[in-house]
């Protein structure tokens, strides 16, 4: 990796790059940069010489008409008042390298921009809001930002000029850096969503609340419930790579075994930057006893014929929407017999869980129907005292099956999170809802209560299900769920 000349803010230290006569150059060095600073001539070289790029008649982006209808909701809700939902800044993840970007969900879900530092400021006008993108513009070749800030356009690429920002967002941009001191000088009512920009907030710090900011976050989350059509086929998307994911680790498996885990999420990592933005979340491959952690994400563990290996991962597309599957694999293509019984005791139970899902539905239904059929199986197997009523009233089942049946999936992986809980977890089923179904069976290997044969034995199997008019569409059925057809379908796809 290249050494940045100036990794500092260019509006901080570049104001006086060239080093002009009488000024002392205020340009900061890396302390073991190789040069010492910039001469007056090539300051001069830097700033001439270059083409015009702006470019000129962009169309809007694929959901622009989307975005504008969901800040129309939002201007409804709060009227008269000032609305900011920033993207977030960039984290340093050691010394002078950050982590890769990702625009808050609130703001992305707005605008579509997916860049660092923006902020949507929806300000009162007549008859609801005039919405403005607050961006950092294209780096200065004035000053010399654009060489020798460590975010200038030569180190990092091309920021698109606020002129261009307006033509894909449909929303007038202006530049972010005029934006704390507006902030500071506004007045009346202002809600802003928190957590993702210290120094947004900071201008804002005598001019808002934590309960009225929530109320916008929770209303933004609750806006996100139900998916339009625009978003449902970002999550078919999704899934289909998703799909393609799990066939590509299948017909790695010999080098899984013959490595770790770590060779199950780097294929399926490939997969999920080749075709969309990146992992929806961190990939969980674990193999034997591992699939018991229900969040596995050291993947250091070997991979073993014999085994199970429970493969939990999900695509996330360029707009952001991520897939989220599960399937538990037999490393060697074949269930044992006690792996099988388990496999299909939880294959059964999410069958039970899909089928209620539908419009009109309680939310919590295809919870509890997963959940009665995975404490009816404890029962038969003698693992805890029925009757079922009871075991379900105590709650006795989760011992082994832990988590519940499943979330809803959108943005974010476990998406609306911060919906009130009428409208959530206690709600109603609508059309255009999008939900994961994934119960799980999972037996510790120090777990004396079981017979050691069930020790160290997890199986989940988790689909991503759209409420339809009509019921439900299974949007991860290209995977097969069967113990019998996941057999097939490996034997196939190693040849």
């Amino acid at each position: 990796m290249s050494e940045a000349l100036n990794p500092e803010t260019p509006e901080a230290v570049l104001d006086d790059a060239a080093g002009e006569a009488g000024e002392e150059e205020t340009v900061k060095q890396r302390k073991n940069g190789l040069y010492p600073g910039v001469s007056d001539e090539l300051a001069e070289s830097m700033r001439t010489g270059w083409a015009d790029t702006e470019l000129h008649g962009l169309e809007p982006i694929a959901q622009a008409g989307r975005t504008a209808e969901r800040r129309a909701a939002l201007s409804a809700r709060f009227p008269g008042e000032r609305l900011v939902i920033p993207a977030g800044n960039l984290k340093t993840r050691s010394n002078d390298t950050e982590y890769a970007f990702r625009a808050s969900v609130e703001y992305a879900y707005l605008t579509g921009n997916l860049t660092e530092d923006g902020v949507l400021v929806l300000e009162p006008a007549d008859g609801g809001h005039r919405a403005t993108l607050y961006l950092l513009p294209r780096s200065d070749r004035e000053n010399g930002e654009f060489w020798l800030s460590g975010q200038g356009e030569l180190w990092v690429g091309r920021r698109h000029s606020l002129a261009e920002a307006g033509q894909l967002y449909g929303i007038p941009a202006s530049d972010v850096r005029e934006l704390p001191g507006k902030l500071r000088e506004a007045t009346g009512p202002v809600r802003v969503v928190r957590g993702h920009d210290a120094g947004i907030e900071a201008a804002l710090t005598d001019k808002v609340t934590a309960e009225r900011d929530e109320e916008l976050r929770v209303f933004l989350s609750e806006a996100r419930l139900v998916k339009d059509d625009f978003e449902a086929g970002e999550l078919q998307k999704a899934v289909d790579s998703t799909v393609r994911g799990f066939e590509d680790v299948v017909k790695v498996l010999d080098q899984a075994v013959a490595t770790s885990e770590r060779y199950i999420e780097g294929t399926f990592f490939l997969r999920a930057r080749v075709e969309g933005n990146d992992i929806g979340y961190g990939t969980i491959a674990a193999s034997g006893a591992h699939a018991c952690t229900l969040h596995w994400v050291r993947n250091d563990g070997p991979v073993r014929p014999g085994d199970l290996l429970l493969l939990d991962a999900g695509v996330e597309t360029h707009t952001l929407y991520t897939a989220d599957v599960t399937r538990t694999l037999p490393v060697d293509g074949r269930y044992t017999e006690i792996q099988k019984k388990i496999y299909d005791a939880v294959y059964e139970a999410q069958e039970a869980g899909i089928a209620a899902v539908r419009p009109g539905a309680k939310y919590r239904d295809f919870h509890d129907a997963a959940q009665r059929v995975l404490a009816a199986k404890l029962v038969e197997w003698g693992l805890v005292e029925g009757p079922v009523e009871r075991v379900l009233e105590l709650g006795l089942q989760r011992r082994w099956t832990l988590h519940g049946t499943g979330h809803m999936l959108g943005m974010d992986v476990h998406d609306c999170a911060a919906a009130r809980t009428e409208t959530y977890v206690d709600g109603t089923l609508e059309p255009g809802m999008c939900l994961t179904v994934e119960p799980g069976l999972y037996f510790q290997a120090d777990d004396l209560t079981v017979p050691e044969e069930y020790r160290g034995i997890g199986v989940r199997v988790e689909d991503d299900i759209l409420v339809t008019e009509d019921g439900n569409r299974n949007l991860s059925a290209g995977l097969p769920r069967r113990s019998d057809e996941v057999e097939a379908w490996m034997a196939a796809l190693k040849g």
